[in-house]
Parts: C-alpha cells; structure tokens; sequence
C-alpha cells in the first residue's frame, strides 16, 4: 500500500492527510522517532504542569506517552477530522487531554495560553518548499505560535531542518526576543536506522524560547554530546547544520553500499566550537567473499600517522587485506588536540564507528591498533613563513623511540624532516640530543648515491634543507666533504638551527636563495659539483607530485642540474610522484639529458631515489653495493651507527637500471 505524497507539496494539503489516516487506520505514525528516543530532550525543555499544545498531532502517540508520564495538559490539534475522531476514541481513558480539529494557522486560543508549543515534523509538512505561497503559510503559523506563547515559553520544533526551513526559522526566531537553540537528536536517528523505515538523516530538536527584548542575540548548538556551543551568527550556525547533513548523507550512503576496491573515503571529526579536526577517519572496503571478518576501527597512535601503512592508500589497503575486513576504518589523531587512554579515545570514536557500520553487521565493534596506549606527542615549537606555510616541530615516541619532526600544516600526513633523540650524560645530568646517526631510508640511500661521487675533495650541493639532518650526516661521515645547501626559506634555516641542531661551518654553508637560480648562477660562474642533490618538497600538490617543485623537472632546470657536475658527477632525485603518466615523462626526460640512470623505488614507502649520471661507468649492482659497503665504514669509523646506516639488501633489490 503506497501511503507516500506523490508530490511533497502534498504534505501540507488537508485532504491527502485525511485519505492517509483513512488508509492507515489506528496504527501510529511516528515521524522522526518515538517517545523513548525523544524523551531525553523533552524532558529537558518541558515541565510536567506546562500548558503544551501540540499542532499538527496526527495520530502519533507521543502525547499519549507524555501524558501516560505525568504531562496531563495538553491539547492536540490537526487539520484532520478522520485523525481527531481516531484520537479521541484512542485516548478516551486519558480525560484531560483534548483533541480539537483546528488549523495551527489560525486557531481560536487565547494570547499567552501555552507555556510549550510542541511541534514533531508538523513544520515540515507545512513547509515543503519555499514558495510565496507557502512562505504566506508558514508566516501564519509562526505567528500563531508566538501568539500563544507565554514569556519564557518554548517552540520546541523536532524537525529534519532542510535549509529552506532552516532559513525560515532563523529568519523568524533569531532576534533578542528569542534565545534559539539547536540539539541533535542520535537516539531517534538510530532508531529510524535500526527499523530499516523512516529517515536516517539527522533529528534535530529546535528550541526557542520567548523573552522579552535581551541584551544579545544568543545562539547555541549541540550536535554531540551535552555541551552546548554559542555561535556568534546564524551563519555560523546555519554552517554547523549542514556539515552535519552532509557527513550524515555520505555515512547514510556507506551504510547501505560498498565502496569501489580502488576508492576510500576520508572523513574529518571537528568537536564543535573548534576549527581543527580532531580526527580523520579513512574508511575502505574489500569485497565481502574475501573477507574474513565484516568490520573493524584501526585506531593509528599519535606519531605513526606518516608511517606508509597508515598514510598513504595503498598502505592502508594493505593493512585492510592483512587483517582481512569487509571495512576497515582507520581513525588518525590529529594534532593540535590532547588525547587521554586509548579507551578514551575509542568512547569518543564510538558514535562515529556505528554511523560507519556495513549493511548486515551486528555485534561489537572491534577496535584495532598497535600497542595499549594512543601514543604521545608534543609539540616543541611553531611557526609560519611566507614560503613554507604554518609548521610545527613536534616530539613523537614510536616503539620507545623519542623522534623530532618537522611538519608543514599544509600536509599534515608528511613529515618534512625528522631525527632521532638520544641521551647523553653531562656533568651528572642527563639531557636529550639529536642522533645524527638515524636517518630516514631514502635520506641513506641518497648518502649511498654521494659515496659514488666521492673523491679526494668531494663538493655537494644540496637543494632543498629542511631540519638539515642529511647535511648534518654527511658532514659529520666525512672530513673531506665540502657541502653547500641551498634552500629558499630563512625561516627552515633558523628552524634546523634551533631545533636539529644543524651547525655551519666552513665545509657546511646554508645559501638563502631560489634553487633555480643558484644552479643558473653557478653554472655561469662555471662552478661545478662532484654531486647535486634535489631534496625539496612542492607546494602544488594538484599534479600528484610532492617532491620536487615540477619547475625543477623541467628541460631547463635538469640542464642546469646536468651542466653544474663534475664530468664523473651524479645528480640525486627524491622523487615522489603518484602520477604514473607525470613519472613517465621525469624519467623520459631524465633519460634525454642523462647517459646513465638508476632508480630506487622504498619498499613502503612514496620516494624514489633516481640516480643519474654522464660519466664512464654504468651503474650496476656491485657498484651500488660497493658504496653501500663503503658509506657504512665511513659512518661507523665516526661512530655514527654501531652497524649500517644503508642496508645492502634493501639498496640492491630495490634499484631498477633504466639505462
């Protein structure tokens, strides 16, 4: 039996809701939730002595159940003579409520009668688009409404809040007559969500209370939780409403779908009242026959968020097929906030695992992660520069390893620079250093491709400074290196001063100075360099490539780069490139400027380090092996690393010799 409008408009036309309560007869019809999901707010804005009216009653039995708990004065009204008959045979033992067959747009009450107008999905229906014709009708029942209504009375609206009724109520109620609050309501869209019938999209309780003129316009919303949040507009609040419908549309959707293999999506938790997400929430699917179990929440402790397993796609699709789940959320702790347990954070994530739950899945939601805390970090310092951005320097520990990093906002999910800190002891007291034997495994690759170039007074240039760490291992690995770093922000050079404890001297110089005209400058002077390092992360990620800038992969640029070495010299790419295409044509090009060339893509990792160079020698494995082999003596002959810096086996297995 069809008992849907054909048309919305029909929502609000008298004669449809008589044929659908002829049609449906005595069992109720539950807009939005029922009593015991409403109760909760009910409660809160409505006295059990209050005059309530409630319009546009149909044959939904919350008055009843507020009346069965203690609310006996209530009238009920409906445009419907079949609903009003069926209401009153209905509710016959409950002798004081009333039941009167009244249009809430002009009703014969008295002024000040009520101390509660109850509205459940009336407006709704009276509002089904905004029309003159129907903005005419709407301006009628508002004003009836703040006819009947005491002084510190409330309008207590349950409604869906489409924007168009939205904007009509805060047009209507949002003055220093009103205080205007609005209050989503979980229970009752969980209740819908769990029948499989009615909405899943978000309840809302709208709650105006009638004050005679106050000093200020006061607005406040609550969309988790019990606490409240003063917005200063209705824009403000408009705003907050609509990221609510939105995330519910997107999570409605993934209720009821799977995504495609190759697709994820990403969603920001933002507690209300502040700007940062408090957590990203990446939500992938595989399909059902393989997989083990149905769904799973990974929560990734604070300081592992850029570990490739965790930050990138394809790590995190890995991690879904080990663990072998339908859907896997992985949930990030994003910085900027401070976190308690990791019980406390799966109470706070525990609203938006269930919004997530796949189609069929009952139970417990298990809830993953990598150890038995949430992990720590801590921000050492911040900052912003014209070039970079807004960073941070922040302290992680990961497997008890304290580690330092540079963070451009920007790119949350990357780090820019890290180093390890270990203790050492001066004059009994023990204070944290950088270990400048750690590095990262495409930072000793590239110290493997410097090792190639080495000679009896090696210079390197290197694009791109950073915390400076690799320029503090090569100068720290060998004495006959003479090392000229280049990047274009003053500001990263105070931050690896101050905080990576860089040092310059006379075989280490930090250049302030655009890359691309430091290699014109020193090709024109004829300046040349044993090594060229590019090390330097894009801006402009629109291209699918985060390092380098693409200007520095252009014809131009990679002249420059082939002119300013030595005839034996080797020129050091950190590539990361998500554009298969965009990494086809770097290589193309590289190969037209470059005789020889070497590749290494990291195992888990997004950089490539290429090797490139014009001398007489081909690359090949023994002689990546024999600089590995030599730049691991080198850095443990100067107590850098007890055993290896670069392993042999990863350095090898990973190099592809393109020409």
């Amino acid at each position: 039996m069809n008992l849907l409008p054909k048309s919305h408009k029909e929502f609000s036309n008298k004669d449809y809701w008589n044929k659908f309560f002829k049609k449906r007869g005595n069992k109720a019809f539950e807009w939005y939730g029922e009593y015991l999901e409403l109760c909760s707010h009910l409660h809160k804005y409505i006295k059990p002595k209050d005059a309530i009216l409630i319009p546009g009653c149909g044959n939904s039995s919350l008055s009843a159940d507020l009346y069965d708990v203690g609310y006996h004065n209530i009238i009920n009204i409906d445009v419907s003579e079949v609903v009003i008959r069926q209401m009153k045979s209905i509710n016959a033992n409950r002798k004081n409520m009333q039941f009167l067959c009244l249009d809430a747009t002009n009703t014969s009450f008295e002024d000040e009668q009520f101390s509660v107008v109850l509205d459940k999905g009336t407006l709704d229906a009276l509002m089904p688009d905004d029309t003159e014709e129907t903005t005419t009708i709407i301006d009628k029942y508002f004003s009836e409404i703040k006819r009947v209504l005491k002084f510190g009375g409330r309008f207590v609206c349950i409604s869906l809040l489409q924007s168009h009724i939205l904007h009509k109520l805060l047009e209507t109620f949002c003055d220093k007559s009103w205080m205007f609050r609005v209050v989503r309501c979980h229970e009752a869209e969980q209740k819908n969500a769990d029948n499989g019938d009615g909405t899943t999209l978000p309840v809302f309780v709208v709650v105006a209370t009638k004050f005679k003129v106050m000093p200020q316009l006061i607005l406040e919303v609550c969309l988790a939780g019990e606490k409240m949040v003063r917005m200063s507009t209705t824009q403000e609040l408009a705003g907050y409403i609509k990221s609510a419908q939105d995330t519910a549309f997107v999570t409605n959707g993934l209720a009821k779908t799977n995504l495609h293999e190759d697709n994820e999506v990403t969603l920001d938790l933002i507690q209300p009242g502040e700007e940062n997400p408090r957590y990203t929430l990446f939500i992938v699917d595989q399909k059902q026959k393989q997989a083990v179990n149905k769904y799973a929440v990974f929560i990734v402790p604070q300081g592992r968020e850029s570990e490739w397993l965790f930050g990138t796609a394809a790590g995190r699709r890995q991690l879904q097929d080990s663990a072998q789940f339908g859907r896997l959320v992985v949930a990030v702790l994003r910085r900027g906030h401070t976190f308690g347990t990791l019980d406390e954070v799966k109470e706070e994530l525990a609203h938006a695992a269930k919004m997530l739950i796949p189609h069929g899945f009952t139970g417990m939601i298990p809830f993953l992660s990598l150890g038995g805390d949430a992990g720590q970090r801590v921000q050492v310092a911040a900052g912003a520069s014209a070039a970079s951005g807004a960073y941070a320097v922040e302290e992680v520990r990961v497997e008890g390893r304290a580690l330092r990093r540079l963070v451009f906002l920007d790119n949350q999910f990357l780090v820019q620079s890290e180093a390890a800190l270990k203790e050492v002891k001066k004059k009994n007291k023990t204070k944290l250093v950088i270990d400048f034997g750690h590095m990262s495994l495409y930072h000793s690759f590239i110290c493997a491709g410097v090792q190639l170039s080495k000679r009896e007074r090696t210079h390197v240039a290197v694009l791109g400074l950073g915390g400076g760490g690799l320029c503090m291992f090569l100068r720290k690995c060998y004495d006959d290196l003479k090392i000229t770093a280049v990047d274009i922000d003053p500001e990263m050079l105070n931050v690896a001063k101050e905080h990576f404890e860089l040092k310059t001297d006379e075989c280490l110089e930090v250049q302030i100075k655009d890359g691309l005209d430091f290699l014109k400058d020193e090709v024109a002077a004829g300046r040349k360099y044993d090594a060229l390092i590019f090390d330097m992360d894009s801006k402009d990620r629109s291209l699918g490539l985060s390092c380098p800038p693409p200007q520095f992969l252009r014809d131009d640029a990679i002249i420059c780069a082939r002119d300013v070495l030595t005839e034996r010299g080797h020129f050091i790419l950190n590539l990361v490139c998500r554009d298969t295409e965009l990494h086809d044509t770097i290589i193309e090009t590289l190969k037209t400027h470059f005789a020889h060339i070497v590749s290494m893509k990291l195992y888990e990792d997004v950089n490539e380090i290429i090797f490139a160079t014009n001398g007489e020698t081909k690359y090949s494995s023994e002689r990546l092996e024999e600089a590995a082999k030599s730049l691991n003596t080198a850095a443990r002959s100067k107590r850098l690393v007890n055993v290896r810096c670069v392993d042999l086996k990863d350095l090898v297995q990973s190099a592809n010799i393109i020409s």
